[in-house]
Formats: structure tokens, sequence, C-alpha cells
């Protein structure tokens, strides 16, 4: 079994920062790409970063040059540094994962989210 567990979110107050943390765990056998989603009330799920196992990495035009992010493969982890908040940023995080899993010579390749962490950013 895999899973994602996502911390680090919280109330700042515009202008501030926060670093979001997602840390896979289970019987993972590697990682391809890991990234942070979004959604706000009321609107649609959107891709705020996107880090590849090796390559550049990827922003919306709404976070980019704010937000960060970043991976420790040995730590299974993904990070999102997210400075100059502003309200428009309060959303649920989330983070995804696509993980080649398994055990005893058989292995697949699924998506996997976390559970999601509450980012409120106050005027």
């Amino acid at each position: 079994q895999v899973q994602l567990v996502e911390s680090g979110g919280g109330l700042v107050q515009t202008g501030g920062s926060l670093r979001l943390s997602c840390a896979a765990s289970g019987s993972i056998f590697s990682i391809n790409a890991m990234g942070w989603h979004r959604q706000a009330p009321g609107k649609q799920r959107e891709l705020v970063a996107q880090i590849p196992s090796g390559g550049s990495t990827s922003y919306s035009d709404s976070v980019k040059g704010r937000f960060t992010i970043s991976r420790d493969n040995a730590k299974n982890t993904v990070y999102l540094q997210m400075n100059s908040l502003n309200p428009e940023d309060t959303a649920v995080y989330y983070c995804n994962a696509r993980i080649k899993h398994g055990n005893g010579g058989y292995y697949y390749t699924d998506d996997y989210w976390g559970q999601g962490t509450q980012v409120t950013v106050s005027s």
C-alpha cells in the first residue's frame, strides 16, 4: 500500500511564507513526476507546480516567481516553498505522485494523491 501524507499548511498574512511537505511511503520502487495542485472554494482543482524525476520544473503562471517546488528522492518527499502569499492563494493544496510500486517481482504504476492541506492567506 502506498500513501502520500502532507503537512505544513496553515494561516498566514498577505506577504508571508509557508512550506508544504508531502512524504510518500509504502512499497515504492520508484517515483516519477511529483506535483502540487490546489482547489479553492467553488473552483476547479488546478496544477500549481510539477517536478519530474529528472529535468526542469514547471509552474502555473499565477505562482511563477513566488513558489518553488523541490524534492528529496532519498526521503520520497516533495516540497512547495510558497513566498509572497496573497489571498488568491487560499485553497486546499494536494500533492500527487506517479509511483511504481509492488513487490515479489510484480510492479504497477499508479497516480496517488495526498489528503490535502488547507492554506489560508488573510488580507
